[in-house]
């Protein structure tokens, strides 16, 4: 099935050569074409060019676009979009000047969402999952990653990967799943880290393979969660079993998140808003892709990851939503391309690479999506904002997107 959609205004985020990632002042750069078509072909980018061509390439359909500007699929690499309730009561503890560390310390935070959430019935909880999922794509992000960590124990952690799972049965949206299994020590293991570092080691890890339910692994290594020690060993036991790392790094200080999960080897870094030279130096001899959660900075009001510090060191820079019920309520990759803007001082093409490429390269899904490249899926989105890249982070708190694409079908 051929399909020829036909004059596009402009194609942003095209990729002329194949690229991995982008680094340093690569982040700045964007490839274009205006006055356009582009050509899908079973599910995948097949071609483009412009309408003052002589000559269209045949297709079985035929579709105008009227002027609208297109742009690639974005890409969610870290949230937390399952949950049983938002944690509204704790915000409101935070206006009054609890910090972070102390709600959670006070049984508050992550373990007040897996007790909810273990008590939740799994049916009622993936309808709701699936329709945070659902507005995820209306903003225009076509692939995404799911966390479990609300559950902490074994039923209910399989629970959630689980419904990861069958939210991915039922959108179009590509999603991966990742077992964080190590979000915090559960009340019955209280005192007892290391009782459940070895649990999550020889029971859960064990049965989270046995059903394919994850992707990869992620551990929450920073102060109050898991040590360097621990977080290593968890991700070198799941990297024998099969499964990749992703870690929570660096969001409450530089506690070594970051040497963790270069030893590790691990696909991504995320949080990392403590960050010093040395770690930007580990990061360099690395593969490991900085990703910076600029809704956690805001909504918590603490430092955002430095991203032009990343930026300027020549290093690629990838940004997430963290969607979760605690610290970072937004679903909306529009709203993190602008606050990487008016926040950490990325310039809007910076900000786009960064929600797109960059960001499907944490994932090492950068072959299969992430830009408009012939053999690359077919997901992009449509909006009537003209200038698209410099105006939809300029215009926040808008939902920019008209029309969302998944293999060249309108979802």
């Amino acid at each position: 099935m051929r399909k020829l959609f036909t004059h596009i205004n402009t194609i942003h985020g095209i990729e002329i050569s194949p690229k991995t990632q982008l680094k340093g002042t690569e982040m700045g750069q964007i490839s274009s074409i205006q006055d356009a078509w582009l050509l899908v072909e079973n599910g995948c980018f097949a071609g483009w060019g412009s309408m003052e061509s002589i000559d269209l390439p045949a297709a079985d359909q035929t579709l105008s676009l009227y002027g609208l500007e297109v742009l690639p699929g974005l890409v969610d690499s870290h949230t937390h979009c399952i949950f049983a309730e938002p944690r509204s009561s704790e915000w409101e503890m935070r206006l009054k000047g609890a910090s972070y560390e102390e709600i959670a310390a006070a049984g508050g935070g992550i373990l007040n969402s897996a007790a909810r959430l273990r008590e939740m019935d799994e049916e009622l909880l993936f309808e709701q999952s699936l329709c945070r999922v659902q507005r995820m794509i209306n903003h225009g992000t076509t692939t995404l990653e799911i966390k479990s960590g609300y559950g902490l124990n074994l039923e209910s952690e399989l629970k959630m990967l689980r419904i990861a799972r069958r939210i991915a049965s039922h959108v179009n949206a590509t999603v991966k799943t990742t077992f964080l299994g190590a979000h915090a020590v559960p009340p019955e293991f209280k005192g007892r880290q290391e009782d459940y570092v070895a649990h999550i080691i020889n029971v859960m890890l064990p049965a989270v393979c046995r059903e394919g339910l994850a992707d990869h692994m992620d551990v929450f290594c920073d102060r109050g969660f898991f040590t360097p020690d621990q977080t290593l060993r968890l991700l070198e036991v799941a990297s024998n079993m099969g499964l990749p790392s992703k870690i929570h790094a660096n969001e409450l200080g530089i506690t070594g998140g970051v040497q963790v999960a270069v030893k590790a080897g691990s696909w991504s870094a995320d949080h990392l808003e403590h960050l010093g030279d040395e770690e930007i130096s580990c990061l360099k001899n690395s593969e490991v892709m900085p990703v910076g959660l600029p809704g956690t900075s805001y909504f918590l009001d603490i430092p955002y990851a430095p991203a032009r510090k990343i930026m300027d060191a020549g290093l690629p820079f990838a940004l997430a939503s963290d969607f979760n019920p605690g610290s970072s309520p937004v679903c909306n990759l529009q709203m993190v391309w602008s606050l990487g803007c008016s926040r950490m001082k990325m310039l809007p093409a910076e900000a786009f690479n960064a929600i797109t490429l960059n960001a499907a390269r944490s994932l090492r899904m950068e072959t299969a999506t992430g830009s408009i490249a012939v053999g690359k899926r077919a997901d992009f989105w449509t909006t009537d904002t003209k200038n698209a890249i410099q105006a939809i982070p300029y215009f926040f708190g808008i939902n920019h997107a008209r029309e969302i694409y998944i293999s060249g079908n309108k979802s």
